[in-house]
């Protein structure tokens, strides 16, 4: 049901895009740390919405349905609004642009698969990739005003962050590949009916 907590942790997760985009666009010291604290926030109820729902048996259709496309909301959104005011260095606009076509592809894939009443299975990789993905956002939205005030000044977060995100591009192609390979095979007729764990991120 859409009043069980983890449905409503995933929907405050959404909520808070809009927030921190306004965050984002005010681009000083203050607002960037409470875009960081919010955002971090908004990253332990990804991990805690799927705990609760398996630890209190209360996974469902829509829950599924919904937390991954939590999760491309707000790092799409967050991603756009970074390249927006500037604040993607060394390169890190191409790396975002990767991440974003990695995710919409999957996106189509998933539909395809929900057609033939089956699903893409998660991978260790995809895991990793949204892990250092929520480090790299995280970096970006500190900037590097807000932590010199905190006596984190020697550590350039802007840089960190943009690295970060190319790192996070790796396993985001490789696992991008695999589910490719997989929903290709399906198309084919190559693959394997019935269902399979799902696709989370």
């Amino acid at each position: 049901m859409l009043t069980d907590l983890p449905n409503i942790l995933t929907l405050l997760r959404i909520a808070s895009i809009p927030v921190l985009i306004a965050l984002i666009a005010f681009n000083n010291a203050w607002t960037d740390g409470i875009a960081c604290v919010l955002y971090i926030a908004a990253c332990i109820t990804d991990y805690l919405d799927g705990m609760l729902a398996r630890r209190w048996k209360q996974g469902s259709e829509l829950g599924r349905m919904m937390d991954p496309i939590a999760d491309k909301l707000l790092v799409g959104a967050l991603l756009l609004a970074l390249a927006g005011y500037g604040r993607l260095v060394d390169g890190a606009l191409f790396a975002a642009i990767i991440i974003l076509v990695r995710e919409i592809m999957v996106s189509g894939l998933r539909e395809f698969m929900a057609s033939q009443r089956a699903t893409l299975p998660s991978t260790r990789l995809a895991k990793w990739k949204t892990g250092i993905q929520m480090v790299a956002i995280g970096c970006l939205l500190a900037g590097d005003v807000m932590p010199r005030q905190i006596g984190l000044g020697a550590i350039s977060f802007t840089h960190l962050g943009a690295v970060m995100l190319w790192v996070s591009v790796v396993p985001t192609v490789m696992s991008g590949w695999g589910y490719l390979v997989t929903g290709l095979a399906k198309m084919l007729g190559t693959g394997t009916n019935g269902s399979s764990a799902k696709l989370t991120h």
